[in-house]
Parts: C-alpha cells; structure tokens; sequence
C-alpha cells in the first residue's frame, strides 16, 4: 500500500513535534474515535519493544502509517526504515531485492547490492502486501527471520542482520493459511503483536479532522486555496460509504478544491464518488442506488443536494468495472433508473426521475433539442457544477448560464425562446 500523505495522517496537537520525531508521527493518525485513540496507544506500547509487528486491514486505511509511526517512536528511529512492495518483489528477483547480489553473479549484476535486510540493519524493514507473496519466496523469507541472516545472490557466506519486521496486508492471513495460500509457521513468525485497522465508514466522526487536516495541507504545500466544508457537505461525506477509504476521501477533496468558486465547498462540488450498493443519506434523506434497499423519508421526489441530487436529475447506469455507475440524463426510451438494478430488478424505493420531453417535430430532433440533450448530459456527468461543466464545454460560464436560461434548465428560468439567441 502506498503512503498516506501526511495531511490526512494526523490532526495538530499542541506543541507541534519535529518532522520525522516519534510526536510527529503520532499526530499523523488522524481522529478523535475510539479506534484511532487505541492505535496510537497500541503504537507506543509496542515501540519500545523488537517484536515483529503484523498490520491488518482494508486498503487506504494507513497501514504503512502505522509502520512508519512504530519505527519512529522505537529506539531504531535514527536507522532506516525500508518498505518492500511484495506484490511487486516476485520470481528470480525476490532474492537479489532482499539479500543483495555481488558483482558478476549473474548477467547484468555491474555491481554489489545490499538489498533491502542489509540497508535496513539496525533500523525497521516493512514488508507491504505481504499476503501477495508466492509460497516459494515466503519460504526464503522465512528463513532469514529464523537465522537472523541473509545470503547474497553468488555467494555462499551468512551476514548477520539486525532489523525489526513490520508487516501488512489486506487479506485474512487466518483464511489463506487455512486454504494453503500462506505458510502456517511464517504466519506465526510475523504474528507477534497484531494491529488492525477499520474502514473510513465505521469511523464517520473522523471523517470533518481528516478533511480539515488535507485542506490546510493542500493550501500549504500545494499552493491551492484554502477552502472549508460547509455543514452540507460534511453530512453527505459522513454519509457516504467510502469503498476506497482515506485514499479515496483525499482525492474527492482535492477535486473538490478545484472545481469550488468560492472558500467553502459545497456538496456540488463532491465529485467522484464510486457508487456501490447501499443508501446514500444527504440532510437526512436517503437515497437508493443499484443493489441497495433503501427508504425515501418523505416520499418519492424528496429534494436532495449533491452527488444525489444530480444523480436524482439523470439515471444511474452500468460501467465496466464492477460496482462503479455513470450519470446519464434520461433522454428518451427506456433506462435503467435510480433504485432499479440493471434487468429490471427493484432496488427498493427510488428518487423520481424526470420524464423524456417531448421532440417538436416529429422523431427527428432539432439543433436546439440537441442541444438541450447536450447540456443536460454535461450537467449530470459532472454532478450539476457548472463551472465544470463550461470547461468540458469549452465556453465561459456565463455563456453556459444562457444556454441553461434559454431551455429552461436553469432554477427559476422560462422554456425556450425567452431568451435571446445571441450568444454561441
């Protein structure tokens, strides 16, 4: 798993730590839950020991955060910290990565390497994405954390190393023992001391310190604006179900950042959710979407704000990549609505969908219908912001505001032909 940027890693604290300190590091687990709480004390009670560290949970929760704040508040804090993608350390390369390889053992080796335990002696290595690992290579690795050496690629002599392990994944290590994916005696190796991580929607209250942290830090480091969440927009992100966790909560809020006119973001600016199964409440209205049994407190047409309200405005239909939905205005003939799994299957009670508009003259439409059919398919693939929406136009904001004027798409707005038709 990659890193989690530092922005969404903690929250400020009084008398701000020294980049890279023990304190530093500890302020980057971000939250006021329970479980964030028990994580940095579990942190600091497991630190001060050799033991070997296994880190357990989804994808996007800040598992090599937790490795790295284990190494820095340990007595290896001034050695080096050294992640190993596992996933991506496979085959003949497994060896040389880790142990090192001397020059000429074998065609392209110009020179010595130390490998990952020998850069790491002293310090921690951190072994990520450990259940990818092929049970060949677990069984080299094995070995190594029993000897406590490692045997470069063309030699034959043992070097000592001293190195703490710090290990994650995102599988059930439990489940792939059982089925025989990964070795039972490795498994017990590294499983000393266990810390788990939750998903982002088991831990909503954190969810306002995490999005306050990254947009300071966006204003900071990346000479953005600095924007803050109105009350809104902090209920439709607590609302959400956040498949891809603080991964996922840092990209909406960056987007967000970009597509805002103004010092606050508001739910219209919230793009680029992944639409999985599983209601979607904004202000305390629900709202169902494909696979998802839901309720509409206060009937069918309940007005919503947002990503809902957009989604409300068109249909959700299917993509390539499962459990991901596209907007789509409902232009004409029959489409797969809010609340209404694709082949016709009830999802359970859906938002009202606007119906198709009649075609003046005749089946063939005209260029302003076209149009209409245009705009209304801009608004809904970029959730209804229009500053969005003119830029993919390729027209200024104020000329989309026209257009919208003139076919009645804009609140408050008369049909078309109240406005004049001169703009382009």
């Amino acid at each position: 798993m990659s890193s989690t940027p530092a922005s969404f890693s903690g929250v400020e604290r009084s008398g701000r730590a020294k980049p890279g300190s023990s304190a530093s590091f500890l302020d980057r687990i971000v939250g006021v839950s329970a479980w964030a709480n028990q994580v940095r004390r579990a942190i600091e009670m497991v630190a001060g020991h050799q033991s070997s560290v296994l880190v357990l949970g989804p994808s996007g929760t800040g598992k090599e955060l937790i490795a790295r704040a284990v190494h820095a508040c340990s007595k290896r804090a001034a050695k080096p910290f050294i992640p190993v993608d596992c996933a991506a350390t496979t085959g003949q390369l497994f060896a040389s990565h880790m142990f090192g390889h001397l020059k000429g053992s074998f065609t392209g080796a110009t020179a010595s390497t130390l490998g990952c335990f020998r850069a790491a002696d002293g310090g921690t290595i951190f072994l990520d994405e450990l259940g990818e690992m092929e049970l060949e290579l677990q069984a080299k690795l094995l070995r190594v954390l029993q000897q406590r050496t490692v045997v470069p690629v063309g030699s034959h002599q043992e070097i000592p190393v001293d190195v703490r392990v710090v290990a994650a994944t995102n599988r059930d290590l439990s489940r792939e023992v059982a089925e025989g994916r990964f070795r039972e005696d490795l498994f017990y190796r590294l499983n000393v001391v266990t810390i788990r991580t939750i998903p982002l929607r088991e831990r909503p209250e954190d969810i306002p310190v995490l999005a306050t942290r990254y947009l300071a830090e966006l204003a900071a480091r990346h000479g953005m604006p600095l924007c803050g969440l109105s009350a809104a927009a902090t209920d439709a992100l607590q609302s959400y179900n956040w498949p891809g966790n603080v991964r996922e909560l840092e990209n909406v809020l960056e987007r967000a950042v970009m597509f805002s006119s103004g010092d606050e973001i508001e739910p219209d600016a919230l793009t680029g959710f992944m639409m999985t199964g599983g209601p979607i409440s904004v202000g305390g209205t629900f709202v169902s979407l494909p696979g998802a049994d839901a309720t509409v407190p206060g009937g069918v047409g309940t007005p919503v704000s947002g990503l809902v309200k957009a989604a409300s405005e068109g249909v959700l239909a299917t993509t390539s990549l499962p459990g991901v939905f596209r907007v789509e205005p409902v232009i004409g003939g029959e489409s797969t609505a809010i609340g209404r799994a694709p082949g016709g299957r009830s999802a359970g009670p859906a938002v009202d969908v606007p119906q198709p508009r009649p075609v003046p003259g005749g089946d063939w439409p005209t260029l302003a219908d076209v149009e209409r059919m245009h705009l209304e398919k801009t608004l809904a693939a970029t959730l209804n912001n229009k500053s969005l929406a003119a830029k993919l136009l390729g027209i200024d904001r104020s000329v989309l505001r026209r257009k919208l004027q003139r076919h009645g798409l804009e609140p408050g707005s008369g049909e078309a032909g109240d406005i004049g038709a001169g703009d382009s």
